[in-house]
């Protein structure tokens, strides 16, 4: 087994991600970082090369007791979602920048979501759901019999 640490596992994976995932004027891309104290977030337009809007917990308006939270992470994702609304961006393709989506990444882009940014996944994601739970088979449990205990 290769011995490589996480960080360059990771870029890696960001490196096969970045193969794919492309941002444009219309739907720039949402890159996200995140370091042991801090989480960096920036709607990336990738045809022009250019930042649109970027939010970060080492900003003074978002910095909280800590930044290298869920909580955290929820500010940074509302903030980063309000301004993209501002400058007229509803839509955007996401960059989890090679980590795993769970804990403060899904957290951010559940807040951007919540926020406004890509409301039709947040829409199909609701639908999703609720046709799933519909669609749930009932099964009915049979009786056991019991068993003959041995003396």
């Amino acid at each position: 087994m290769a011995n490589t640490s996480r960080a360059l596992i990771r870029e890696a994976i960001h490196r096969r991600i970045r193969r794919k995932v492309r941002g444009s004027g219309e739907r720039p891309r949402l890159a996200v970082y995140r370091s042991t104290n801090h989480i960096y977030a920036q709607v990336v337009d990738d045809q022009l090369g250019k930042t649109i809007v970027s939010a970060s917990t080492t900003e003074k308006d978002l910095r909280g007791s800590t930044g290298g939270n869920i909580d955290a992470a929820r500010r940074i994702g509302k903030a980063i979602a309000e301004r993209a609304l501002e400058k007229g961006i509803e839509s955007v393709v996401f960059d989890r920048g090679g980590y795993l989506y769970h804990g403060r990444i899904k957290a951010l882009t559940d807040a951007a979501r919540e926020a406004g940014l890509n409301k039709n996944e947040l829409i199909a994601a609701q639908a999703e759901a609720e046709r799933a739970a519909a669609e749930e088979p009932v099964v009915e449990e049979k009786p056991r019999k019991k068993s003959k205990e041995k003396k």
